[in-house]
């Protein structure tokens, strides 16, 4: 599998959205026919920052989507009055708690079959490293491995489609907010984001130390020191605790 197409670009620099992004996007406004409220936007923003076509490129601000549904949302008010502008059209706030991924399905008790199509995952590459997975093309069974599926990547071509054992692939994981730091504990592991000069992917690391600091105006201040498993290197987040997220093997809610 090449994986130069995953490595961080050194000279191209990127600005905006993808045309992935924007077909997204622009299908969730025309689909709902209103702005999408803070809580779908924050989500989105999360998705296309932990997408692999975003690897080596600017995070996302939610603030940044969410300006552009609203210039989507002009531009197609001037063609189509239908699209009805909500009165409580949401402010930009520094933080906010995201919905949980678990709330994707109703579970009442009424409710016992649950929606699969719903649901999102993440599938670990022959690379070590985590990606969104698109959609799962057909499987196969292996006398000496068992079960693999065929997936496909979300931003990348079917050239990159790659066979994963089935236990290499786990409901997609779930940002942290600053005000859940508590939630981290040592031992805990972590799906965490590292950069290097020629590449910028998501690996799978543990928490190994902890320092606690009284939170401020610009939000949490722990630092939290990791080891990536893939390599076994360690490093200190601080001030990064939006990019640690909470993978399904973990037992950390």
């Amino acid at each position: 599998m090449d994986h130069r197409l995953r490595s961080k670009g050194k000279t191209n620099v990127f600005f905006g959205f993808s045309t992935a992004e924007m077909e997204k996007m622009d299908r969730i406004l025309k689909e709902s026919g209103e702005l999408p409220n803070s809580e779908i936007i924050k989500k989105l923003t999360s998705n296309f920052n932990r997408s692999a076509g975003r690897a080596g490129k600017p995070i996302l601000k939610w603030t940044e989507v969410q300006k552009w549904f609203l210039d989507r949302q002009k531009g197609l008010l001037s063609k189509d009055t239908s699209l009805a502008v909500p009165n409580n059209l949401p402010h930009a706030q520094k933080t906010g708690a995201l919905k949980n991924r678990n709330e994707t399905f109703d579970t009442s008790k009424e409710e016992k079959v649950i929606d699969l199509s719903k649901l999102e995952f993440e599938a670990k590459s022959s690379d070590d490293a985590w990606y969104d997975v698109e959609t799962f093309i057909t499987h196969r069974f292996i006398s000496s491995n068992g079960y693999e599926v065929l997936v496909r990547y979300a931003d990348f071509g079917k050239e990159e489609d790659e066979w994963v054992d089935v236990k290499n692939v786990r409901e997609r994981s779930i940002p942290l907010e600053p005000s859940e730091c508590n939630k981290v504990m040592v031992g805990d592991t972590l799906l965490c984001f590292q950069e290097k000069t020629d590449q910028a992917r998501y690996y799978d690391a543990q928490v190994i130390d902890i320092h606690r600091k009284l939170h401020d105006i610009r939000g949490c201040r722990c630092i939290f020191v990791i080891r990536y498993e893939h390599d076994n290197s360690e490093f200190g987040f601080s001030e990064k605790v939006l990019r640690i997220e909470i993978g399904q093997n973990v037992s950390v809610y």
